[in-house]
């Protein structure tokens, strides 16, 4: 028994040396499981620091052409959200700027509008804003609503303080019940602190599923074939060469933890709420379980542009069923469980409740669960699949001579 657990220790640190080695001399594999994952997180971190658009250009187009028209005008260019960039004569001069792209949104001061405040009447200020465009549309008309909203209630005031009202008064009368809105997590509504946090999740999954299949597609493409070497043939052999390969990706992805998490978290100033252990405690699990799909998933690669044509075919699907850009409530159940095949899944809303929320054990106690069964599962369909394929290339006389 001694002989048989030495032999197998043994066994996986050769397969440990023999797959860390790999790794450092194929330059593809060192872009996609390194480099990517400091050049990604740079390039959507630096697009997207400055969390929200600011000063986005409209065109006011003042049909009124007075005073309370122009103060109007001015408290939506003193939004930190807008810029009024242009404030043609009509309504066709503002819609050539709109099609040509010089402004992305469209105010209009309708004729009369001083005259009906004096009166005590309404008017309406039209927003043209581009639905097809999300950030742009909810920027300009939140924008707006916040404009008009001031100034209609500045109206308002001023009317009930010619009454004899104070200030506070007017105030109260002007909006009886106050709302008191508390923002949590991304007080800004950045868009940087929304999406990086799940995005660098989707990329250690993906950069890994990769490159396990780049280097065994590679084997397999040279005829090495080391991922079935004849000594996993031996009764318990495929355990420890499955062990030694999914350790060296487990070392290197450690390293990748520690660049994403920390290094990338602190430059960007990304929400971190989250105690080292919760997060740890879904971190290691989640890599476990990727390892060991992405061994399995190398199995069936003949070649090595295989995994990258199969993992990027993927990735579009896998992103949409993190919840990240719909929410998983509204997703049908068959295809979230479809998506629950993935890690990812099950990881990208954990990390964010820890991370970004605080949450603690008591609150992601199941995802731990899920993703421990997920990694048990891949672990033993790592071993079925790398021994039916060793089987396949003992056959064909494709293995080593080691």
């Amino acid at each position: 028994m001694k002989n048989y657990i030495k032999s197998g220790l043994i066994l996986t640190g050769q397969t440990f040396q023999r797959e860390f080695t790999a790794i450092i001399k194929d330059p593809g594999a060192l872009l996609i499981l390194f480099l990517a994952l400091i050049i990604y997180p740079i390039i959507y971190g630096i697009a997207y620091k400055n969390e929200v658009l600011r000063d986005l250009k409209v065109a006011v187009v003042d049909l009124d052409r007075t005073a309370t028209s122009r103060t109007l005008s001015r408290m939506i260019d003193a939004t930190a959200d807008l810029h009024v960039a242009s404030r043609p004569a009509s309504m066709a001069e503002a819609e050539a700027l709109f099609y040509s792209g010089e402004v992305h949104g469209v105010f209009l001061i309708p004729e009369g509008l001083e005259k009906a405040m004096m009166k005590g009447g309404q008017s309406v200020l039209s927003v043209y804003c581009d639905a097809g465009y999300f950030l742009m549309y909810k920027q300009t008309l939140s924008a707006a609503m916040k404009s008009s909203g001031t100034f209609g209630a500045g109206v308002e005031i001023k009317r009930y303080m010619a009454r004899g009202k104070t200030v506070d008064e007017a105030m109260a009368m002007r909006d009886p019940v106050s709302i008191k809105t508390v923002t949590l997590y991304n007080p800004q509504g950045g868009y940087n602190s929304f999406v990086l946090p799940g995005l660098l999740i989707v990329l250690l999954q993906q950069t890994l599923l990769i490159g396990i299949g780049l280097l065994g597609g590679t084997e397999r493409e040279a005829g090495r074939a080391r991922f079935a070497i004849p000594r996993s043939l031996t009764r318990g052999g495929v355990v420890p060469i499955v062990c030694g390969k999914a350790f060296a990706y487990l070392l290197v992805y450690i390293v990748n933890l520690i660049i994403t998490q920390v290094w990338v978290y602190h430059w960007y100033k990304l929400p971190n709420l989250g105690g080292f252990f919760p997060a740890i405690a879904l971190a290691l699990p989640f890599l476990v379980a990727v390892i060991f799909l992405g061994i399995a998933l190398s199995t069936f690669f003949e070649k090595r542009e295989h995994s990258i044509l199969f993992v990027v075919f993927l990735s579009p699907v896998i992103m949409f069923l993190t919840g990240l850009s719909w929410p998983v409530s509204a997703i049908p159940g068959w295809l979230d469980t479809i998506g629950r095949i993935f890690p990812t899944r099950t990881m990208v809303t954990a990390w964010i409740r820890v991370r970004t929320m605080g949450a603690d054990f008591q609150h992601i106690k199941a995802d731990i669960a899920e993703l421990l069964l997920q990694a048990l599962v891949y672990f033993i369909l790592a071993i079925v699949l790398y021994y039916l394929a060793a089987r396949r290339l003992e056959k064909s006389g494709d293995t080593d001579s080691e």
